[in-house]
Parts: C-alpha cells; structure tokens; sequence
C-alpha cells in the first residue's frame, strides 16, 4: 500500500468528529442494550473476555476441542444457523475489541487497512438487513423484534458513521494511488447499504409528503440517509485524485501504482481502478460539494470541484479501458493467477532520465490471494453496466483457477500439503501465514478475496435500472441460472475454508491469519512427528513487498532518492513483521502452542478475514433468498 503507518496521535479530524459523534451516540446507547443481548456485551468498550452468546446453543458455538490435533469438527458451520450465527459474532468481535468510537477508529489499522475495515462492516450490514428482511422463510431470527434488528443495524451503521470522521482522509490523499480507491469503494458500499436498508425497511426519500417541511417529511425516512451526500463526496474526490494514475506513456495504459517511487504497474491498482470506476457508474448519486477548493475549475477556478453527475458514462468507460488493458497485459502465471505487476526496463526517470524500453516487460512474479479477488466485483459491475457474458466467463474462470491453486483437487492424496501457488489441502493461505511473517497488508488480504467473490456471486438482477440513458441489464432464466449453479458449486470449498478460518479463534472469539495451521497439525498427527517434513513452503519467487517492505534499488526507487545505493532494504513506512529467521517463527515446535499468536498476531485486519469468509459461506451458500 502507500508508505505511511498508524500514528497514535489524535487527527484534527478526530476533534472535529465528536460534535458529530455526540448525536449519533443517541443512537448508538438505545442500540447497544439490543448487541448486548446478542452477544453478551454491555459496554461499547468491553473487556476482552471470552466470548458469549444469548443465541440458542448450536453446533457452532461449543470450544470443545476438535477430534485429533486440531482437526475441524464435521459439524460446525454444517447448518444456515450456524453460519449466521458465527457471522454476527465475529462482527461483533471485530467491533467491540478493535473499534473506538470516541476516535472514529480502528485504532491498530492503517489508513488502508481502515477503508477495508469500513468495507467489511458496511458489506456484513447489508448481508443482516437481507437476512432479516426474508426471516419467514427461516428460523434463526424469529425469536428478535423488529426493533432489536434496527438496534443492532443502528448500533453499528453509527460506527461507520464516526469513521467518516475518523478516518485519516488528509494523509490518505497523498498516498499511493491504491489506497485512495480502497477509500473510493468503501464509501460507496456505505450508500449501497443505506439504499438497500432504507428499501427493504424504512419509507422511500421519494415518497416523503412534499407539503410538510424537510424535517417533517424525513421523518418516515431512514436517518442514515442524511449521510449519503458526505460518502458520495469522499468516494468522488479520492476518485478524482486516484485517476491521476492512469498513464499511458508506458505501457500502453494502466495505472501506476504509486507516485512516490519508480513507476510500477501492478494488478491490485488496476483491479480497484475497474472496480471503483464501474462502482461510480452504477451507484454514485451525484455530487455538489465543491471543496477542496485547492481544485481548479476550469470554468471558475475560485468554486472548487464543479458538480458531478451520477452515472456519467465516463466512469464505465474508465472501467472498460482499464480491464482490456488489465487483460491483455501479460498479467497472469501458468496457472491463471495475477501475478503482482510490471516494472518498465531501464527505466530511469527524472528531468534528464530515460523511460527505458516504455514496456511493462519487467515482472514480479509474486503472487497475494487479493490480486485475484478485487476485479471479480469489477467483472461483475461490468457486465451489470454492458450485458457481455464474457466478464462473468472471465470471473468464473479466475474463482476455477484460485480454487485450484489451494489444492483443492490434491485432498485426500499425498501431495495435499505440497504449496499449490495460493495454499494447500483447499485452503487459503497467503505466502506469508505458516511463517508467521505477515504484515498489517498481509493479514489483509484473504478477506479481501472473499468479499469481492461474495460480491460476484451475489444472484443475477431480474429487474434492472433505467434512468434517461442510464440503464442496467438484467438475466433471463438461462443466464440466471448459470451463474447461479457455477457459484454454488464453490459451496464445498467455501464451507472448506470457513471451518479452517473458523477454528484458528482464541478464547475470546478472535481469528488468526493462518487458516491453514489445522491442516499443518493434521499433517503432524498423521505422520506421528514434530518436524515439516513433507509440508511444503511457498516458493520465494517475486518480491514480497508487501511484507518485507519496498526494495531501495533503482528498479523501486527514483534516480533522484539516491538512496538505494546506501543499504538494500528500508521499512518505508510499512509495517513489516519481526525477522524470518527468529526463533518465533519456527514451526517445527508441535501442536502444543499456536502458530496463529507469532508476528503481529490476532489484528482486526486477521478478524475481517474470518468475517469475509463466513459472509461468503452464507450470503452464497446457506441464505434463503
């Protein structure tokens, strides 16, 4: 991500925040009373004790220790209740152990992995609301009133609210080109939510009495909606700065991922510049806020940002140009995977540089499971806005080769626990998870992954869109169908990788990073050793950045830092974790103590994977719809 880390310093924006926060807190007190019987907790900032739960026992909710060295009980997560069950309370672990709401914060985030966190919640609501909304055709909601679910909803819908505040949106807007359209997304999922809760439960805006005054005739309406100007304008700004990227000098197109350094374009830059160009398409409302005013106007420079429209067509072009460009870029391994991105040949840059060869002809073969997940929402965006089936074949075909790059089809042989480029024995893993040697973007990803597949394999519309040229396309039975039935034979390896992420939970309810570790202690328990004999390491192909740190060499680095002659790596401002080699990352010490408490150990970025992966299971697999 960008070269910034999390500073504990109180954010002028913070300060600005609690005239904001002191209102929402009215919603949040009467809210909290409903969570607390949900989850067991009273207090908004609880002590860390061992999770409970007021839902009726289930299979999912026993700590019994699993039969044989770790092995995953064949009934957890095998019931819909189970899975919802388990969904709101890692929510509720994620909210109430990592999130402050006097700051507006995930305090141990970073900027990035904060925009991500918001994502996750605003997404998790959505996943409640539908659930809630099509009870009668279920029972794990019927014992709640309608007034606890909108508690709940409030309670934490208030604390997107606060991060509005909270979120370091000054720093953000200096950093790579990346983390400012993990912004752009998260705010946008915010206004989707808002939409889809205000539809399914609360009056329309339209239909509010145009004879009474404002105050009045919103008082039918959801409160939130109030809010959808401020998201609407972050996400359109952060837009506006990330598209600063989009070069075509090299490489014929593409976005460079960061201005700061040498030019490189990678596959996550450009995934989200699909994913939040076709997001603004579709759901961006418009936008009349003129600030910053630091923006020219070409048409009067002292007003600031002119007025944007919504669904302009030039977001969907954006968003067409930049996945062919994406796509016949030479992007992918032998295996169909997104390798990390391009460097251009001798390139050197600066006033009297050279642009070397001009090509993305330098690879880094590194592989990260989110590589492979953010374009799946683009790719679904885009055949949403254009009606091509090949977007949604190119996506099945993706999800097909990650499936296979865990090992999924080497289970039950004696190459289960060989590295299959993305896991083993069907699991996911990033490289980084059994060396214990993840950083914050690390401990990021995989959830990331799971909430842009949910995105794709959330059901084809049957009604679409139209206003004035603004139109979406909608399935007929055949096409409805086929996306339907190729998500829902994900199933098995979905519910595969939710008991794994499932069982690395600590007393408290809080999951690690290395879901695989089960497999690991299986591994041990079948061959009656102590040792890794036969599980097999990632390969060290590519340079892990995102772990390690930037390289400080002239493929990196500007001519003009002239620094990298000085020492071979830096920090640079990225959370890096504790060196390979220390004894704490040594996992060859048996199952008696767990693998998942080395590096930086269970983070609110490691608990947003567990809750990707569960909405995942349930919004695909185990949802009445």
């Amino acid at each position: 991500m960008g070269t910034q880390s999390w500073s504990p310093k109180l954010r002028l924006g913070s300060c600005f925040s609690l005239l904001c926060i002191t209102t929402l807190l009215l919603f949040y007190g009467h809210a909290a009373s409903s969570v607390e019987q949900l989850v067991g907790h009273a207090s908004p900032y609880p002590p860390r004790s061992p999770l409970r739960s007021q839902f009726p026992e289930q299979s999912i909710l026993t700590e019994e220790p699993a039969q044989g060295l770790g092995a995953v009980p064949v009934d957890h997560l095998s019931k819909p209740s189970d899975t919802f069950t388990a969904l709101l309370q890692a929510l509720d672990v994620m909210q109430s152990h990592f999130y402050t709401i006097w700051q507006g914060q995930w305090p141990d985030a970073i900027d990035w992995t904060a925009a991500v966190m918001g994502t996750q919640v605003s997404a998790t609501l959505a996943a409640m609301t539908e659930t809630w909304q099509s009870c009668a055709k279920s029972h794990y909601c019927l014992t709640m009133q309608d007034q606890e679910r909108e508690n709940i909803i409030n309670r934490y819908f208030t604390q997107i609210t606060s991060f509005y505040f909270g979120e370091n949106a000054f720093s953000l807007r200096t950093q790579a080109y990346d983390d400012m359209l993990w912004v752009v997304l998260g705010w946008l999922e915010g206004i989707q939510f808002i939409n889809l809760h205000s539809d399914l439960h609360h009056a329309s805006p339209d239909v509010a009495d145009p004879n009474l005054k404002t105050s009045q005739s919103n008082s039918s309406v959801w409160y939130a909606h109030q809010f959808i100007p401020q998201f609407a304008h972050r996400a359109r700004l952060f837009y506006v700065l990330a598209s600063r990227g989009w070069d075509s000098s090299l490489c014929g197109g593409g976005m460079v991922w960061n201005p700061h350094l040498a030019p490189y374009k990678n596959a996550i830059t450009n995934q989200l510049y699909i994913s939040a160009s076709i997001n603004m398409y579709l759901y961006f409302p418009g936008d009349t806020n003129p600030s910053p005013f630091s923006f020219k106007n070409p048409v009067r420079p002292e007003t600031g940002l002119p007025p944007a429209k919504a669904h302009d067509p030039q977001h969907l072009e954006n968003a067409v140009e930049a996945y062919q460009w994406l796509k016949t870029s030479g992007m992918t391994n032998w295996k169909g995977l997104y390798i990390d991105g391009f460097h251009i040949q001798g390139w050197r840059g600066g006033k009297n540089g050279s642009t070397g060869t001009g090509k993305c002809d330098l690879r880094d073969e590194q592989v990260y499971t989110y590589n492979q997940g953010v374009v799946l929402s683009g790719l679904r965006g885009l055949w949403e806005a254009t009606g091509s089936k090949t977007y949604l074949e190119d996506g099945h075909r993706l999800i097909d080769n990650v499936i296979a790059a865990t090992g999924w089809h080497t289970r039950g042989t004696p190459w289960r626990w060989q590295w299959s480029g993305l896991g083993r024995n069907g699991v996911m893993e990033e490289a980084c998870d059994s060396t214990g040697t993840c950083s914050q973007d690390g401990h990021t990803f995989k959830g990331i992954f799971f909430h842009h597949f949910t995105l794709f394999c959330n059901p084809l519309p049957r009604t679409g869109r139209l206003k004035g040229d603004f139109k979406t396309y909608i399935a007929d039975y055949d096409l409805f169908n086929w996306h339907h039935l190729n998500c829902k034979k994900y199933g098995r390896w979905l519910r595969h990788n939710a008991r794994a992420a499932y069982m690395t939970r600590d007393e408290e309810g809080e999951f690690g990073t290395w879901w695989g570790i089960q497999g690991r202690n299986r591994h041990l328990a079948e061959n009656d050793i102590t040792q890794e004999s036969g599980f097999e390491l990632p390969s060290d192909e590519g340079t892990d950045y995102r772990n390690e740190g930037v390289p400080v060499d002239e493929i990196w680095r500007r001519p003009e830092d002239q620094i990298w002659q000085l020492r071979k790596y830096e920090d640079d401002g990225i959370t890096t974790a504790p060196d390979k080699h220390t004894d704490d990352k040594d996992i060859s010490r048996g199952t008696s103590w767990d693998p998942n408490d080395r590096g930086r150990g269970r983070t609110v970025e490691t608990q947003s994977g567990g809750l990707a992966i569960l909405r995942a299971l349930w919004r695909v697999v185990d949802m009445k719809r």
